[in-house]
């Protein structure tokens, strides 16, 4: 990431000039992605190291939800880039002005080729985190719009409509307005602790309810605190058994649930059958309730 970010920055100088001097706003609005690259690669870089640091008493969960924060500044970032973006095409389909075709070209290929390189750089690890994939699409989405930058200079070299240019930078706008929408939808059901999208609830009941020993299943809940921490907890009804009975029933379900759904982290509650069984899916606010009307009668 460091070196990303570093080759990020140079080319971003470079890129503003040639953008200047060329009256490119294609050139221009891949710079100005490019820059915000670098703080997403700074961002990520931070959130990385901070969740390698050891949970305590004030973070029981550590710091892997820094990463989910980073995520949702990245797509916020990526959404106001292309606002401005559409706002100065518009202006520029209004009244286009003269682009040096050659300039644009030459630049956005040597730029297609930092942005390959900077984007393999990251890519690694990108499939199980959120946020190095949000610092990736931030990067794979320059390798798209440079690539559009050429093909605008040389539609513009051969037909002399400088209205291509915005029209390239559109289209790189509307790329990346997909790529922080698909990231902000992830970002925001991990911080309302949504189930992970790839888990059925419905075959995993099937699934608790086939181990050996299990009656019944409630107050289950699933959900994720970064895309790769997934996290269980559920009330399990069981017949009324000895302790070493019930630590291998427990044992199974743990396994089951590791290797069919890949959630290392299970907190079961095993009780026997007539212990007050909830719903499958516990309300939280009937507790709150309860607890507000506790606290409502010792004031009295």
């Amino acid at each position: 990431m460091g070196l990303s970010a570093a080759l990020t920055i140079a080319f971003v100088i470079f890129e503003v000039l040639a953008g200047l001097i060329a009256n490119s706003l294609a050139l221009l609005t891949d710079a100005a992605h490019n820059l915000t690259d670098v703080l997403a690669l700074v961002l990520s870089w931070y959130a990385l190291h901070l969740a390698e640091q050891p949970s305590h008493a004030g973070k029981t969960f550590g710091y892997h939800r820094v990463g989910i924060l980073v995520a949702l500044i990245n797509s916020t970032t990526l959404t106001l880039i292309s606002a401005g973006i559409f706002y100065e095409a518009y202006e520029r389909f209004v009244s286009p002005p003269p682009v040096a075709a050659d300039i644009l070209i030459a630049v956005g290929a040597a730029a297609f080729v930092v942005n390959v390189v900077t984007a393999w750089l990251v890519s690694h690890g990108a499939e199980h985190d959120l946020n190095i994939r949000s610092a990736f699409i931030h990067l794979l989405g320059d390798v798209f719009s440079t690539a559009g930058a050429v093909v605008a200079g040389i539609g513009i070299w051969f037909t002399g409509f400088y209205w291509l240019d915005p029209l390239a930078s559109v289209l790189i706008g509307l790329l990346i307005l997909w790529n922080a929408w698909v990231i902000l939808r992830e970002t925001i059901d991990i911080l309302l602790e949504s189930t992970p999208r790839d888990i059925e609830m419905s075959s995993m009941v099937r699934d608790l309810l086939q181990v050996e020993g299990v009656k019944g299943v409630h107050d289950l809940h699933v959900w994720s605190i970064s895309k790769s921490l997934r996290f269980l907890s559920a009330h399990i009804v069981i017949d009324d058994v000895l302790i070493s009975q019930a630590a291998l029933i427990q044992h199974e379900i743990k396994e089951m649930i590791r290797s069919n759904y890949g959630i290392g982290h299970c907190t079961l509650q095993l009780e026997c059958e007539g212990c007050d069984p909830d719903s499958l899916y516990c309300d939280i606010n009937h507790y709150g309730r309860h607890q507000h009307a506790d606290n409502h009668h010792a004031a009295r």
